[in-house]
């Protein structure tokens, strides 16, 4: 696939124009400089070119500027085509300059100078002056308003050249794999290892990764979409709307997701935030995996019971699921990732099946026969009589029932553990309702 890099110094409109190009908001955009950290990669809108957003380059020696440059300066060394981003309100800077030889240097793709923010030429500085930059004739684009589009396509169109073609369709299914956590916990490592290289910036303090960042790729034998996310706080810490921002991009990726991976550091107590993440995440019936990362850090005379703890703490806070799945890893060495992935996946493929309607009431019939439901408040008897699944993630179980049908949470849980045994879902959340089956003869 074609590979597209948006470059340039910082606040010149990048991630608005990455969001205008692929047709979403991924990116997150702000006024203020820097907020692009990580590179994040997506689909061009109608076209099957690969678009990465880069951070804003910038000339420091070291920090999270020096890592988000060394990112952005390997994604210009890897692309196919380069579209370099000025700002025509401010004009033609030094940084400019700089980068543009950087990028010259870098590459031997063509790059397609465009100046942004270029809603009216009468507000523009002096457009002939960033003929120095040595890319040609520039481009006048308004990212905001998705002006100067058309030429932006028909130049790399016009580089792809005999390169354009319909993807080939997919084998597999990419699985949608949502790693999120609250801040520090490992998120971007676990990341970097899944991908066998350092994609994303990893350093010992919080709120490193603003951008939900999507990359594709294959681990353990599936092609899967890792999304790592910015660490999540209670609202209370939360006091920068960046951080609010990110904070929402992080909650939408469980919407987005298949399966979601809760890192926790295995060193501290879950938090009730912890918890609350994972509430979210079978509220919305996605498969959960709770990683208890640095678990190296953890002293093995300590291990067995501080495992058995942390597995009590989620097993006891939610009844949609029967076993939480649980793995202790460490995201720094890799030691029990892979069978983690392993297991989630085997999660998946289960999740995606049906059941026998046949099946599941004969459980039911066992279920029922074993303990009575009880009475009614109107003291009427509850009459099961049919049950059959309709729906996944969560995967629900719809069950008829005459007489009274104000059935008790209790017993609700009660034939939701015994389906899940028999059925081999005590991994994932379950739904169970009831439907009212009105007997005009009654």
């Amino acid at each position: 696939m074609l590979k597209i890099t948006i470059a340039g110094r910082p606040n010149t409109g990048k991630s608005t124009l990455f969001n205008g190009l692929t047709g979403t908001r991924d990116a997150l955009v702000h006024d203020r400089p820097g907020v692009t950290r990580d590179t994040i990669s997506g689909t061009m809108r109608d076209r099957p070119y690969q678009i990465f957003d880069t951070a804003g380059l910038e000339n420091t020696k070291s920090g999270i500027g020096l890592d988000s440059t060394n990112m952005a300066i390997n994604a210009i060394t890897n692309s196919d085509i380069v579209l370099f981003v000025v700002d025509g309100r401010t004009g033609l800077t030094n940084e400019d300059l700089d980068w543009a030889k950087l990028v010259r240097r870098k590459t031997k793709a063509p790059v397609m100078l465009l100046i942004n923010k270029a809603e009216s030429e009468k507000r523009l500085s002096n457009i002939h002056e960033f003929y120095k930059l040595g890319f040609g004739e520039p481009v006048l684009i308004s990212a905001e308003h998705k002006t100067g589009f058309d030429k932006i396509y028909e130049f790399v169109d016009n580089k792809a050249g005999d390169s354009i073609s319909t993807p080939a369709p997919e084998t597999q299914q990419k699985i949608k794999v949502a790693i999120l956590g609250q801040p520090n916990v490992g998120k971007s490592t676990l990341v970097n290892y899944v991908l066998g290289e350092k994609r994303q910036i990893v350093m010992d303090a919080p709120g490193i990764t603003r951008d939900t960042v999507k990359i594709p790729t294959q681990f353990y034998g599936r092609n899967i979409i890792l999304m790592d996310t910015a660490g999540l706080r209670r609202k209370a810490g939360i006091k920068d709307d960046v951080e609010t921002l990110s904070a929402l991009k992080s909650l939408d990726a469980i919407e987005k997701s298949d399966i979601v991976i809760l890192v926790v550091d295995a060193t501290k107590n879950i938090e009730n935030q912890a918890l609350g993440i994972a509430a979210r995440v079978y509220d919305a019936g996605k498969i959960l995996c709770v990683a208890l990362n640095k678990w190296d850090l953890i002293e093995q005379s300590e291990r067995d019971e501080k495992l058995l703890k942390l597995k009590h703490q989620f097993t006891n806070s939610f009844h949609q699921i029967i076993k939480p799945l649980i793995f202790a890893i460490s995201a720094e060495t890799g030691s029990g990732v892979r069978n983690m992935f392993r297991r989630v996946y085997e999660q998946y493929d289960i999740s995606n099946s049906d059941a026998p309607t046949s099946l599941i009431n004969k459980i039911i019939e066992k279920l029922v026969a074993d303990r009575q439901p009880p009475m009614s408040r109107l003291k009427r008897p509850m009459k099961i009589k049919f049950a059959r699944q309709t729906g996944r993630h969560p995967m629900k179980i719809t069950i008829n029932v005459g007489g009274a049908s104000d059935i008790p949470e209790s017993y609700t849980r009660y034939l939701r553990r015994g389906l899940a045994n028999a059925l081999h879902w005590e991994h994932l959340p379950i739904a169970i309702e009831y439907k009212k089956d009105n007997n005009p003869y009654d």
